[in-house]
């Protein structure tokens, strides 16, 4: 019989396959649910571990044909190196706006579309633009464009620019100069010009929206955006956009070249001016005296006036220019009668001719600004002439009320460039003055701020900014070539000569310390045409006495474009004074003056400065960055004159490793590239050397 197969040994009961399935499910969701937490934890290290660890710091944003951009993450700068990373240009700290402890990505390119533009929401703070512009290979130079423009106002944009490694140069004149500016300390504050005499802390009479860095960087900002500057000594200088309802930029353009000579050649902003235009040249041979008579009416002035003439001519000094301040400029005129603020022009009744003083070679000082103390003023304000004056509308009265403001610390009125017919009223008072005084030349100060004015609301754009400035160079322009101006903003190309800051009399870098400085700074930004201050400083009332303070300022500015003086060497009493003033006065005549007319041609062709600093031979020298006591005459003279109080030696560096350097006093020849230790100069001398080829 067949035998019969047991079909279910197993004690297991028979169950359904979907049963079976259900609690396989069951058991599987539990591990694979343990698996998903598992892999979700890895994934968020992994995340993290790659946001704060494994994240590269460094980002490219733009890359040009040798420069690039770099976002670096952790510190929140903008960095342009070279493409192969070996030289830094620049570091940009941006890391002020919106919230600094959030690190914000910015790889991420809103216009990716554009391979020269990166745009970028910062932080639902702002936006920003910057765009690249790869010139020609005949110029190699690369400039960033940076536009930064807030989400809503009351947003302060602020762009610092580090000063590791690199010295910069260029923005405004200070009260106590430096060169280069690392080593200044000014607070965040409106860049605009103010008259240092009422704001020491403020910005000077030369200004420009210009910073040249040794790295080979430049930083140039737009000319329409209000902008603030502030300075921290040794580690950044600051750009900060106001806030406003109307949300302010804050945009500049960031040039990078091979070294900061070739760079500044480039993109220097007097290259972009209109023609250069020579101012007279005849004023290089002129010798200023300063006249500060004490008297107080127009026949005392006259009769000092000749005394001091005879007194130049006695001492063999020459006549040179007798110049006349305001004060002593109206007691003149008004001698016989009250016709220089008056409405219709000179009155019937003449006063007696004024001979002697047209015989003289004089100056006369003039300004925008009336005192409201003065009848001229009280007589303006009657006959309907009130619109001649800065001023805002009265509500009430429907006419405008002058603005007042503070000027040598009286409360003054400020002239309407604006208004034509105030300016051709101004206008015709200077012909007033040609015809009854004769003068070779006027100077026209008065153009910087003051504190009232920088706090007045901006009723009228002849308020704004440096505007006022450039009007008042422009009146300049109409009065003639002989005009000498006291401030400058991009008016470097304008026909007229800029009388520098008033110093103190002291060794300071407020005294003498501050005129080489002074001097590089004005030439840099395209201002080759200045007349230092008085021998031995005149910012302070008393009259300098220090005879060696004298001596060596003297052989500073005897190097010049022009000579001036406040105190007479007479007054010393002692003939050596007499003699050594007569000599460098000589020297300038004979040395300097045919010096700066051959370059004077070389600046107006071409833009490069008369006076330069040693890096201009040497642009790849670090040495020359910092040296602020010596200059260049063009390539041929160098000048490092004695600047400490008792000092008959100092350390001369000799710029450029080909070519060699002549001692003009002993006719020794020293290497280019080479520190002079220890080199005497004695108390009559000034260290001039004279470049030879190698």
């Amino acid at each position: 019989m067949p035998h019969t197969r047991n079909r279910n040994p197993s004690p297991i009961p028979e169950v359904t396959w979907d049963t079976g399935l259900k609690e396989m499910n069951e058991t599987w969701k539990g591990a694979i649910a343990c698996l998903g937490v598992a892999v979700f934890f890895v994934m968020t290290i992994g995340i993290i571990y790659w946001q704060v660890v494994d994240q590269p710091n460094k980002n490219w944003i733009l890359k040009g044909s040798f420069s690039g951009l770099i976002w670096e993450r952790r510190s929140q700068t903008l960095v342009i190196q070279t493409l192969t990373e070996d030289k830094t240009f620049v570091e940009i700290d941006v890391g002020n706006v919106g919230n600094p402890d959030t690190e914000v990505p910015f790889v991420r390119n809103l216009c990716w579309l554009n391979k020269t533009e990166f745009c970028y929401t910062w932080d639902s703070v702002a936006d920003v633009k910057i765009s690249l512009d790869i010139p020609d290979m005949l110029h190699q130079t690369e400039c960033y464009s940076m536009k930064w423009t807030p989400i809503h106002c009351h947003v302060h944009l602020k762009d610092c620019f580090s000063m590791s490694n690199v010295s910069w140069y260029g923005g405004a004149s200070v009260v106590m100069p430096s060169w280069p500016i690392n080593e200044a300390n000014i607070s965040m504050q409106a860049f605009v010009m103010s008259d240092l005499r009422d704001n020491p802390l403020g910005y000077g009479s030369v200004l420009e929206r210009y910073f040249l860095g040794s790295s080979g960087v430049a930083v140039m900002v737009a000319p329409q955006v209000p902008l603030l500057v502030g300075v921290e000594s040794r580690q950044q200088f600051c750009l900060q956009s106001g806030s406003s309802l109307e949300r302010p930029p804050l945009q500049y353009t960031v040039c990078v070249g091979e070294n900061l000579r070739d760079l500044h050649q480039e993109v220097a902003p007097q290259r972009s001016l209109p023609t250069r235009e020579l101012p007279s040249l005849g004023i290089l041979r002129q010798t200023f005296w300063k006249f500060l008579p004490d008297e107080e009416s127009g026949l005392t002035v006259e009769r000092e006036l000749r005394t001091f003439s005879n007194r130049l001519k006695r001492h063999h000094l020459g006549e040179g220019v007798i110049s006349l301040n305001e004060h002593s400029t109206s007691l003149l005129v008004n001698m016989d009668h009250d016709y220089l603020y008056s409405k219709r022009g000179m009155s019937k009744r003449q006063s007696r001719d004024l001979a002697f003083v047209k015989l003289l070679n004089i100056s006369v000082t003039l300004s925008p600004l009336l005192r409201v103390d003065t009848r001229q003023f009280q007589s303006s304000m009657r006959d309907g002439t009130e619109a001649f004056w800065l001023s805002r509308p009265s509500s009430s009265q429907g006419r405008p009320v002058p603005l007042l403001m503070q000027w040598k610390g009286k409360y003054c009125v400020k002239l309407n460039l604006s208004n034509p017919e105030a300016v051709n009223w101004f206008l015709e008072r200077v012909s007033v003055l040609q015809a009854h005084l004769g003068m070779e030349y006027v100077i026209l100060e008065g153009g910087e701020g003051s504190l009232f004015e920088e706090q007045a609301p901006q009723y009228t754009q002849a308020l704004s900014g440096d505007e006022y400035v450039q009007q008042l160079v422009e009146l300049a322009g109409r009065i003639g070539d002989t005009t000498i101006v006291t401030s400058g903003t991009r008016s470097s190309h304008k026909p007229h000569f800029i009388q520098m800051a008033p110093l103190q009399s002291d060794w300071s870098y407020a005294g003498i310390k501050g005129i080489i400085p002074a001097l590089l700074h004005h030439s840099l930004l395209g201002y080759n045409f200045v007349i230092p201050d008085a021998v031995g400083g005149s910012l302070w009332e008393e009259l300098v006495t220090d005879e060696e303070l004298f001596v060596r300022w003297l052989e500073i500015v005897a190097f010049l474009p022009v000579i001036s003086f406040q105190i007479p060497p007479w007054d010393f009493g002692e003939d050596w004074t007499l003699n050594l003033t007569r000599f460098y006065v000589s020297k300038h005549q004979d040395l300097v003056v045919p010096l700066i007319m051959k370059y004077a041609e070389v600046w107006q062709s071409s833009g490069d400065p008369i006076y330069r600093p040693l890096w201009w031979m040497s642009p790849d020298d670090q040495v020359t960055f910092t040296v602020d006591d010596q200059f260049l005459i063009g390539d041929e003279i160098l000048v490092a004159p004695v600047t400490e109080k008792g000092a008959t030696h100092r350390d001369i560096y000799l710029p450029g490793t080909d070519c060699q350097w002549q001692d003009m006093n002993n006719a020794k020849v020293f290497d280019g590239g080479t520190m002079l230790y220890n080199y005497a100069v004695a108390l009559d001398e000034v260290a001039i050397f004279l470049r030879r080829n190698s």
